[in-house]
């Protein structure tokens, strides 16, 4: 049985999501939490996007391949169905920066990675006085910001393009990406930014948000975004911003029916190894 668990984290004390020896992530806690409560050697995960250190996720998506009896077992005595004892019992297992969201049987054909046709971040921004409460959620910010100008910026941007310039490139992986929504708004005493792109490279979603931090606190005009993109090389005038602002929301997974074509698609147009993801 393939299995889809929806999760949500705080990232603030996790050394990323990939499983590294000795230190503290996220795929290592829920592996080990899956391990446990199914009571098997070991439960490997694939996701949808792997996040940085620092980076939160409210819609982060996994899958994993388990034998359907060690999933009838673990229920025990519960009355609940197999999957929503599952779901009970991993949140009684994992720590409280981790919450599963969902369980459910995977239709056939999904991948939690390859079947995906788009990833939403969210980048948040305090431009006035930080609540305290948040200061790990949001990115302080000294100056205030003009978020037209900002949307300008952002608008040259929004398409397929070549995003060497604001990616950290890695040997023989393609930098191209479809950039499909990026744009600005208050929410109360925040700036927040919607990122929507069918997959990101590393380090794409950080820049992007310190070129147009640059263009709304008055330093860069708003054509700036575009001469940036455009060079197609690596700009150290670009600042990569800190993780802790940024969230994964959502990811997005075609009809059922289209999944395992999607997934067959993707894997052809990806380099072996290379990551959708942003941190």
């Amino acid at each position: 049985m393939r299995i889809r668990i929806d999760l949500a984290y705080d990232g603030t004390d996790f050394k990323g999501w990939a499983r590294q020896p000795a230190l503290r992530t996220v795929q290592g806690e829920v592996e080990a939490a899956l391990a446990t409560v199914l009571r098997v050697p070991e439960a490997a995960v694939t996701c949808a996007g792997r996040t940085d250190t620092g980076v939160h996720a409210r819609g982060q998506v996994v899958h994993v391949d388990v034998a359907d009896d060690a999933v009838t077992a673990s229920a025990g005595r519960s009355e609940d169905p197999p999957l929503a004892a599952l779901h009970r019992r991993l949140n009684g297992v994992l720590p409280p920066d981790i919450r599963v969201r969902r369980v459910a049987e995977a239709p056939a054909g999904f991948d939690a990675r390859f079947s995906a046709t788009w990833r939403r971040y969210a980048y948040r921004v305090a431009d006035g006085v930080v609540d305290p409460l948040v200061r790990n959620h949001v990115l302080a910010w000294p100056r205030p910001l003009d978020l037209d100008a900002m949307n300008a910026g952002a608008a040259s941007l929004v398409g397929e393009h070549d995003f060497a310039s604001f990616c950290k490139k890695r040997e023989g992986a393609t930098t191209v990406r479809a950039l499909l929504d990026l744009h600005w708004e208050r929410e109360g005493d925040l700036a927040v930014a919607t990122v929507r792109a069918d997959a990101f490279c590393h380090n794409m979603v950080r820049s992007l948000m310190g070129c147009l931090l640059t263009i709304g606190e008055g330093r860069r005009p708003p054509t700036w975004a575009a001469e940036v993109l455009a060079a197609a090389v690596r700009d150290p005038s670009v600042t990569v911003v800190p993780p802790h602002g940024l969230t994964l929301e959502e990811v997005g997974y075609p009809a059922d029916a289209e999944l395992a074509a999607r997934a067959d698609a993707t894997r052809r147009l990806r380099v072996p190894g290379e990551e959708p993801a942003d941190g």
